[in-house]
């Protein structure tokens, strides 16, 4: 994983992301909780999660809740 400084939150992507750019950046917040941002609008919008919220989301991916989403059956 790759780390980018912005202020004083490190942004992490993958070492999975594709050259183009098509990717996800998280980051531990300084008030708390997790961020996500594009990776190519760093200025752009970011979701926010508390760490209960992201802690439901990696357990839900860990267990394949989301194998298949988007994929039209």
């Amino acid at each position: 994983m790759a780390g980018i400084l912005s202020g004083s939150t490190t942004w992490i992507k993958s070492s999975l992301s594709y050259a183009n750019g098509n990717c996800v950046e998280v980051a531990e917040l300084p008030e708390g909780g997790v961020g996500v941002r594009n990776s190519r609008d760093r200025e752009g919008p970011q979701l926010r999660f508390t760490p209960d919220e992201w802690d439901a989301f990696l357990g839900g991916v860990r267990n394949g809740e989301f194998d298949g989403f988007g994929y039209r059956m």
